[in-house]
Order: structure tokens, then C-alpha cells, then sequence
């Protein structure tokens, strides 16, 4: 069995001043990306960034699912075509993994294997046994994929040699120790992050599914650290920059250079060039939702859909009045939300009705409260550039 040395150094230098200071930008960044909205929009949103998370996730593997075919798996309405139901199973699991861990959903410490476990476990459950099959190009065989369990052979990937099965729990432990973000500063443990991202994927515990356990994982990271939200994803951002996401990550892989090149095996230049890339890539993430989610700018773009509906009477008259009322409260009571369209009780729930059967408003139950819809057929209208292929 390999000896610790390899995953050498776990953490490029915390003395770098610029890591120091792109980790305190991101930092200020998140922390005021939702402050601006009502706390029941941004449970909306929140649904639809896992949905962009999803999509962008599944291109960086070069699966294309649009995000209508997302919405409709999560609807349970499958495509007759086989791989396109493969294709809307995996973003169908992938939204729900993202949500339970959005929502805290096991008690097992991030930082751990059991965790990374759980999030592969999580996954693969959900896929048929169909898609739990790995052809193995170098024995020329098929392996099964258990889901939330090691490999328990080796394997290559493109020029790198993860580190042997049998090693992979004590590497693991390794992992999980010299990330342990209790030992950490708070600008810190924004650095682990990044480090941490392709320590794992140079690791490559699982059979398959490594770069998607990892974003995953990253987005954990940073919820436990306090400025992950539902709201921004790095999948984006990675999906966005592919060729040069890999780049970094293979250079990452390399052995020391020289003796200016850190004391690990691994090159320390290629760690840091990872994490500048990673946490750059992090900040215009955030920025870029921001942008999108300004609450002037976001209800003038609903506003301006709305009239269009309106005008070529496809929505009642005071719609736009009941959407911007129910915007800015964040969720209003049925009858508050009729009210809002200027109109007496009768008409004003004539305009409601028609809102909710358009997926304009949405509501957790027949009699529920309100709040703002996205449909996936209006994204770039309320969102420009949120989906590019």
C-alpha cells in the first residue's frame, strides 16, 4: 500500500496574498447575495439554481439535458427515448441529493468519508441498475458500481493513476484530517475548499462519478462554512471554463518541479494555480447572481413579461399588480394576493386563478399562501444568460 506522501501538500501556502484575498472577496460577496429578497423567493430560486446546478454539472461530463426535460423528470414525466430518460434520471437525482444537502439532511460531519459516501450513495440509489455499469477500457469488462462504496480495483484517468483501492481508506482518513476546518481561520476554511475539490478528484474513490460527488462535496464545504447558499453554484462557472478547469486540475497532478516547488510530492505551484482558478471562478458566480437576482432589475423583467401577456390577453388584467405585490412580500395569503389585483373578490380571484395554473405563482398546498413562480419556459426572460450551452 502507498504511503501518505503522494496527496502531499494537502494546502497550498496560507501565507499567499492573493488566495487571501480572493477567499475575503468571495467571502463579502456571498454574504450579501441574498440579502435583498424575502425569504420565500429565495426558496424559489434556490430550486431553480439546483436545477442550473444540475444542467451545468451533467455538461461538464458532456450530458446535455435541457432544463425543460429537467422539469419534467422532476414531474415524473420521462421521455420515451431511452438515453434521454437516462439523461433525465441523473438530473433528477442529482437536484435531490443537492436539496437534501441543502437542507442538512444527515447528521454525518461533512468532513469525512462517511459523508462522500453518503453523497455517492445518495445518487446512485436513485439510477437504475442499468445505469450502475462501468465498462473498464483496460480489462475490458464490466464493473458494478455499489453505490456509496470504494472501488476495489484500480483505474486510469486520461494521464493520471489514482492511488491503488486498497489505499484509498487511509487516504481518505488523510483527507478528512488535514481538512478539518475546526483547526482552520475563517478565510482559511475558503481555501480548503478549493484544495480540498482536487485533492478528492485526484484521489478518485468511486468508480464513476467522482466530479459530481465532488462539485457536490465543494457546495457542502461551503454551506458548512457559512457562504454556500442556494442561490450561486460553481458548476456554472467550471461549465462555463471546462478546457481550462481540467487544465488546472491535471496540472495539479504533477510531482514537485524543483525545490522552490513546496516540500510535498505534488506540485505546490499547481495547487495554488487550482485555487486561484477555483476561487475566481467562485466569485463570478456570485457576482453573476447578483446580477441576476437584483430585486429592481428582476421584478422590471417579470414586469415587462407580464405586460406582454397581458396585452395579448393571455393574463387578466392585474396581474402584473398581484405578481409585483406578492414579489416584494415574499408570499402573501390568497385572499391578500387577489386583493392586490385591484379588483373586486370575485375578479380578483379570477386574476389569481390564472397566475397559478400558469406557474406565474406557485403554492405548496390548494389553499396555501403564494409566492413567485419560474417556469422553465420563461428562464431567459427572468434570467438572460443563465443556461448557455
Amino acid at each position: 500500500m502507498e504511503s501518505l506522501a503522494p496527496i502531499e501538500p494537502l494546502l497550498p501556502s496560507l501565507n499567499n496574498r492573493v488566495l487571501k484575498d480572493l477567499a475575503t472577496q468571495l467571502w463579502a460577496e456571498s454574504s450579501v447575495l441574498n440579502s435583498n429578497l424575502q425569504v420565500a423567493t429565495v426558496s424559489g430560486i434556490g430550486d431553480l439554481v439546483r436545477t442550473m446546478n444540475c444542467y451545468y454539472s451533467n455538461l461538464i461530463e458532456g450530458h446535455r439535458t435541457h432544463p425543460i426535460e429537467i422539469e419534467r423528470a422532476l414531474s415524473q414525466d420521462f421521455s420515451i427515448d431511452p438515453r434521454q430518460r437516462e439523461l433525465q434520471l441523473e438530473a433528477k437525482a442529482h437536484i435531490e441529493v443537492q436539496r437534501e444537502i441543502d437542507r442538512g439532511s444527515t447528521s454525518i460531519p461533512v468532513m469525512s468519508g462517511d459523508y462522500l459516501k453518503w453523497i455517492h450513495r445518495e445518487f446512485c440509489t436513485r439510477l437504475p441498475a442499468e445505469m450502475l455499469m462501468l465498462s473498464n477500457v483496460q480489462s475490458n469488462k464490466q464493473i458494478q458500481i455499489v453505490p456509496g462504496e470504494w472501488r476495489t480495483g484500480d483505474v486510469i484517468v486520461g494521464r493520471h493513476i489514482p492511488i491503488s483501492a486498497p489505499a484509498i481508506d487511509s487516504f481518505i482518513t488523510r483527507f478528512a484530517t488535514g481538512y478539518r476546518l475546526e483547526r482552520l481561520s475563517q478565510i482559511d476554511r475558503v481555501i480548503a475548499v478549493a484544495a480540498a475539490h482536487h485533492r478528492l478528484v485526484w484521489i478518485h474513490p468511486f468508480y464513476d462519478g467522482n466530479g459530481r460527488v465532488a462539485r457536490l462535496f465543494s457546495h457542502a464545504m461551503f454551506r458548512e462554512i457559512g457562504i454556500g447558499t442556494s442561490l450561486w453554484s460553481i458548476s456554472r462557472g467550471l461549465a462555463r471554463s471546462r478546457a481550462q478547469y481540467r487544465d488546472v486540475l491535471a496540472n495539479a497532478d504533477l510531482p514537485r518541479w524543483n525545490d522552490l516547488d513546496g516540500r510535498g510530492n505534488l506540485t505546490a505551484k499547481g495547487l495554488q494555480a487550482f485555487c486561484e482558478f477555483f476561487l475566481s471562478t467562485c466569485i463570478d458566480q456570485v457576482q453573476f447572481m447578483r446580477s441576476c437576482l437584483d430585486p429592481t432589475q428582476l421584478l422590471a423583467r417579470i414586469e415587462v413579461y407580464l405586460g406582454e401577456e397581458i396585452a395579448a390577453k393571455r393574463l387578466l388584467t392585474g396581474s402584473d399588480r398581484v405578481v409585483a405585490a406578492v414579489f416584494r412580500s415574499g408570499e402573501l395569503d390568497r385572499g391578500q394576493a387577489a386583493a392586490a389585483s385591484g379588483y373586486q373578490e370575485r375578479q380578483g380571484r379570477k386574476v389569481l386563478q390564472r397566475l397559478l395554473e400558469t406557474g406565474l405563482l406557485i403554492s405548496g398546498t390548494p389553499k396555501g399562501a403564494v409566492r413567485v413562480g419560474f417556469p422553465s419556459t420563461l428562464l431567459d426572460r427572468y434570467f438572460p444568460r443563465l443556461f448557455l450551452g
